[in-house]
């Protein structure tokens, strides 16, 4: 009996606790309710840009290679000491401009000795040619034998055709005598001359005196894969297919230009075709021997969305781009990418035109965060703030 009063009398403290832990997870559950679950998380600080839509090209890029319009060789053609040097080391020359002066006194003396020559033959053909007419009248009367007068025939017709050589010979020797001024075959920019005031010059030596390169307009060598090949062929019937070219460095600095023809054939080996692209370079802003970007330009697409470039992410399901709402809560979407369009890049699938992406703060996104929209101006600010 003792022992069934003592359990109740236990039960009877028991209870009151019971009763009020029960009525504490109540008032628990009731706040929880009341203000909608778990704390809410607060918006994402995050800027934002606009998808638009409007005409970009399509396009190959190439690394390419400037070559000279004309590079020309200079190299004496007669042999002798070199008198003087007309021009300056990198300067820019005309057609025709004197470069170099070979000493011309021997070859004076060829051409003085070829006229001299000339003028004893033309002489004797002149006396012969004389003789000639005066014995064919006496053929008739056979004061002369018939073949007195054909051996005067042919001594005519040997003195004519010494007479020509020595033309030939004189327009030689004057042909050298010109050959001692060297003159620049092209409008061009010189080079280091190779050789120097007293130097005896051969005849068409395996050194050249100095090159002269013109570099208006100039060529662009790039090459494409065969794979590439059937588009270009497919675009090039619509018409002359531009050609942008820009230093790898800064693409501000860049110039177009016109594709100017490609290879017959595919290389061996490489797989790949050989493209020429020409273009003005009258500022010369770009330079023989020099690596270049080449961005070979197919055709325009009509109103392709863009984003800026920094709105892309990367997941495991692919491309993907954080869309704001009305609401300012975000949704991810997957999207197909075209050609990247400076520091904005083609949307294929997956945004609309006006719609507005995230551009920074996504790795603290998630789909169904709400955000805080900023202008990009502000989000430097707070940026510089934070590193001071």
């Amino acid at each position: 009996m003792a022992k069934v009063t003592s359990l109740k009398g236990s039960i009877q403290l028991i209870l009151p606790l019971i009763v009020l832990f029960v009525s504490c997870l109540l008032v628990i559950g009731c706040g929880r309710k009341q203000h909608g679950g778990m704390p809410q998380r607060p918006p994402v600080p995050a800027t934002t840009a606009r998808a638009i839509s409007q005409n970009v090209p399509l396009y190959i890029d190439e690394i390419g290679n400037c070559i000279a319009l004309q590079n020309v060789s200079i190299v004496p053609q007669v042999s002798g000491i070199v008198t003087e040097i007309h021009f300056e080391d990198g300067k820019e020359v005309k057609k025709g401009d004197l470069l170099f002066t070979i000493d011309s006194r021997i070859y004076e003396a060829a051409r003085d000795k070829a006229e001299a020559t000339l003028q004893a033959d033309e002489a004797t053909l002149k006396l012969d040619q004389s003789q000639l007419e005066r014995n064919q009248s006496l053929v008739e009367g056979n004061f002369i034998s018939s073949q007195d007068l054909e051996n005067l025939k042919t001594s005519v017709a040997i003195k004519e055709a010494a007479v020509k050589e020595d033309k030939a010979n004189l327009k030689t020797a004057e042909i050298n005598l010109e050959y001692c001024k060297i003159t620049s075959p092209i409008d061009g920019k010189t080079g280091v001359h190779q050789v120097d005031i007293g130097n005896v010059e051969t005849a068409y030596a395996s050194t050249p005196m100095v090159s002269i390169q013109r570099l208006d307009p100039l060529y662009v060598d790039f090459v494409i894969t065969e794979g590439e090949l059937p588009q270009v062929r497919h675009y090039l019937q619509e018409g002359t297919l531009q050609v942008q070219v820009s230093f790898p460095e800064d693409e501000t600095k860049n110039r177009m230009g016109d594709l100017f023809f490609f290879d017959n054939a595919v290389q061996n080996g490489t797989g790949t075709v050989k493209m020429r692209a020409i273009l003005k370079n009258s500022d010369c802003l770009f330079w023989p021997g020099q690596f270049v970007k080449v961005r070979l330009i197919l055709t325009e697409i009509p109103n392709a969305v863009v984003v800026p470039y920094s709105a892309v992410q990367i997941g495991h399901d692919g491309s993907f781009v954080f869309v704001v709402k009305e609401d300012n809560t975000v949704e991810l979407r997957l999207v197909n990418l075209g050609q990247r369009q400076g520091d904005r890049i083609v949307i294929e699938k997956g945004v609309s035109n006006g719609d507005n992406v995230v551009l920074t703060g996504q790795l603290l996104l998630s789909p169904g965060a709400k955000i805080a929209p900023q202008l990009p101006s502000d989000a430097e600010a707070k940026t510089k703030e934070k590193s001071n």
